[in-house]
Parts: structure tokens; sequence; C-alpha cells
């Protein structure tokens, strides 16, 4: 009888255990839990955004946005994007189409609940020999330039092209957004090196994963 006592004991203490280090493991797996975070991949439908050949910006802006989204899912964050396909977000036809778009996107994050948002985008410029990755932000939240000092000290740890953040105080999308958040131009289309590495599935998964990780220091310092 004995025993059998201290044996109901021993499985009950073990399984005590394993609850604890499953809740543990799911406590892990969920450091995003309750987050919103709002996605903005640049450009979209008429509005291909920067152009290399028949490389556009506007897909790769959304290659990554999805990427990033089962990402911060997986680790329990509510994720928004402010578009999920080939569309821009302009009101029918307006004479300042590119304008409409940009004050869509504005109001839906900010009639949003969202924690932060992160506007992805590609850079170009006439010479190919600009490279690298650079977040901007505007001081019109005092959280931006936290999150965009964050962003660049992980770059500058695991990625070999990172550019100096940039304050910038006269964009449309930044100056207007109230919510925490950054703009990111992951990269030169016009640069060869840069317009190769955004294509490769390894490299978006590479970047993807940083930018979760990054996410989550954020909010789990």
């Amino acid at each position: 009888m004995i025993k059998y006592k201290i044996f109901v004991l021993f499985l009950f203490t073990i399984s005590l255990f394993s609850i604890n280090f499953v809740s543990a493991e799911k406590q892990k797996e969920w450091e995003l839990l309750g987050k919103i975070i709002y996605l903005d991949p640049g450009h979209g439908g008429s509005d291909p955004g920067a152009m290399y050949k028949n490389i556009k910006e506007k897909d790769i802006n959304l290659i990554l946005c999805q990427k990033l989204s089962e990402k911060l899912e997986k680790k329990g964050a509510i994720v928004y994007m402010t578009r999920y396909g080939d569309y821009d977000l302009s009101e029918n036809y307006t004479i300042n189409h590119k304008r409409s778009d940009l004050s869509k996107r504005v109001h839906m994050i900010n009639e949003s609940e969202a924690d932060l948002y992160l506007s992805i985008h590609l850079n170009a410029e006439n010479s190919s020999s600009w490279k690298g990755i650079q977040v901007y932000y505007d001081d019109v939240k005092k959280e931006n330039k936290t999150i965009a000092d964050l962003f660049y000290k992980n770059f500058k740890k695991e990625l070999s092209n990172v550019r100096e953040n940039k304050r910038i105080n006269n964009l449309y999308l930044l100056r207007r957004i109230q919510k925490p958040g950054v703009l990111i131009e992951v990269g030169f289309l016009s640069n060869p090196n840069d317009r190769y590495l955004l294509r490769q599935e390894e490299y978006q998964e590479k970047i993807t994963n940083l930018f979760a990780k990054v996410i989550t220091n954020y909010f789990l310092p």
C-alpha cells in the first residue's frame, strides 16, 4: 500500500513538472501574445515602386510582409496589413492618386489599436554603388527613435551592409501616423548584390526572422 502511494505521488510530481515545462515552452512561443502589429507593404497595384527590368519593389515588399506576418503570429501577435495583394489603397482615381493611397494607409493604422507598425520599402538610386538596409523614423512619437536604434543595433550584428538610421520629418506617412513605428528600406534594387539577395528566399527568411526578433526584443527587453 505504501509503495502504491509513493508511486502515485511520483506520477503526480512528474505530471506537475511536465505541465510547468509545457507552460514555459508555450509562454516562450507566445512572447507577443496580445500585441497588435500593423505591417505596411509599400506601393502596390498601379504603383510598382522602385523597378529594375521586371523586378518590382511592390512584389518584394509584399513577400517580406507576408513572411514576417507568419512569424509574428506564431509568437502570438495579432497582425494586420495595409494590403494583402497587388493593389493600392487610393479612393478610385483621384487627382492625387499617391496621396490618396498614403492617406488611407495612415487612416488604417491610426484607427487600429496597433502597438507598433512597420512600413516595408526598397530603395533605388541612379548609381549602382548605393547599397544596404536603412531605417527611417520621424520623432512625432518619442518611441520611434528607440525602435529605430534597436533595429540598427541588431542589423549591425547580423548584416554586412547597414546604413545609419535617418531621422526624417517630411515624409507624409511617417509624420501622420500616431502609432509607434518606423519605415525600413530593406535594400537597393539599383545595387546588383542587394537586388540578388532580396530575391532569394533564404535571405528573405533571414531578414524577416531578424525583424521578428527585434520586434520581440522591443516588447520584451
